[in-house]
């Protein structure tokens, strides 16, 4: 059965940073897209960065040049390497990666459990 672990969110001080990391295990076939997104309060959930092999990483707006997003050699762990935090990167993240499960062959969206960043002094 495959499963999403998450890891990584905290505390921060503004200009701070953090990695949140996005592990995978289970019977994996392939993974053809590895995303983070987040949840500001009050807001509707937001795309932050996604990676799909063979491309480019692509980010929001607001996250360019501060945020980076990769992925392990074994390539089943997604990280996000966010620095210059500001108050308002605060959110629940989440990881999703659509992937090819080994059980059946088919191609699903799995989602980690989400995982809290608070920035503030």
């Amino acid at each position: 059965q495959v499963r999403l672990v998450e890891s990584g969110g905290g505390l921060v001080q503004p200009g701070g940073s953090l990695r949140l990391s996005c592990a995978a295990s289970g019977g994996i076939i392939s993974i053809n897209n590895m995303a983070w997104y987040r949840r500001i309060p009050g807001k509707e959930r937001e795309l932050v960065a996604s990676l799909t092999s063979g491309a480019s990483p692509r980010y929001t707006d607001s996250v360019k040049g501060r945020f980076a997003i990769s992925r392990d050699n074994a390539g089943n762990t997604v990280y996000l390497q966010m620095n210059s935090l500001r108050p308002e990167d605060t959110a629940v993240y989440y990881c999703k990666l659509n992937l090819r499960r080994l059980v059946d062959g088919r191609t699903f969206d799995y989602w980690g459990q989400g995982t809290q960043v608070t920035v503030s002094s």
